[in-house]
């Protein structure tokens, strides 16, 4: 079973976007894939069509119950969700002081049984908050969506550092597994610009496939669906079926 956070501390840089279609291009090739949403604003749940989340994984850090009793289905085939919910922009301050309260997320993980899923995906807020730390404790690799956009940049070195930070205190498994160029219009030079720093920056970090500007994309969370099943012909479907490619083919490296 892969654990992999999608994490970048910057709004806008792709993040949920990634995290619902990579595991709906998942599923569609037959991996199992359990999302868990860790982002209050609980976006990737109500994109992959679950309604009825109640006070969702706020349980798990609470104590009230496992993983495994907050998951539900999906409009997604092979794709199940743990969902999140408003109730967890509290959680901070519920949980301040409290003694090993940035890998409670990682205890929980290491009793899912390990043949139930290939995949487990964590959507992280835009933060660097306790949630997102607990997803850093928890995975064994991060996949790190950024923006075609100069300014991304900087937020990408300061989330690389507290990669570093959680490897030395909490998590020496960590790896960064890729880095994703999304938002790329390619008709713009700025952002050809970005995505060739970026791989100048970070060589063979950065994956072939970047996700292309798409008002396809932007569209299908209002429907509920993953783009695959939303406008499975579009570039928008096309981009991260190839990036489901590419992570199948790190698979046992």
């Amino acid at each position: 079973m892969r654990t992999l956070a999608i994490a970048n501390q910057k709004g806008g840089s792709g993040k949920t976007t990634t995290s619902v279609n990579l595991a709906a291009a998942l599923g569609e090739l037959g991996r199992r894939v359990l999302m868990v949403d860790l982002d209050p604003q609980h976006s990737a749940t109500a994109w992959l069509g679950v309604t009825n989340a109640g006070k969702g994984v706020l349980g798990v850090f609470l104590g009230e119950g496992s993983i495994l009793d907050f998951v539900q289905k999906t409009e997604a085939p092979g794709v199940e969700v743990a969902p999140s919910s408003t109730w967890l922009v509290g959680l901070e301050k519920i949980l301040a002081g409290e003694v090993g309260a940035e890998t409670i997320l990682r205890r929980q993980l290491d009793k899912l049984p390990p043949d139930r899923w290939d995949y487990v995906i964590l959507d992280c807020p835009p933060t660097l908050g306790l949630l997102t730390i607990n997803a850093l404790a928890a995975a064994r690799e991060l996949l790190i969506p950024v923006e075609a956009h100069v300014m991304a940049l900087a937020g990408l070195a300061h989330l690389l550092h507290t990669v570093e930070v959680v490897r030395e205190r909490l998590n020496p498994d960590l790896k960064v597994t890729g880095i994703l160029a999304c938002r790329v219009d390619s008709r713009t030079r700025h952002a050809r610009e970005v995505v060739d720093m970026l791989r100048e920056r970070s060589g063979s970090l950065v994956y072939e496939t970047v996700i292309r500007e798409n008002v396809r994309l932007a569209e299908c969370p209002s429907f509920g669906l993953p783009i695959t099943k939303y406008d499975p012909k579009s570039a928008g479907a096309a981009d991260y079926r190839a990036l489901a490619q590419e992570v199948l083919r790190q698979e046992g490296r």
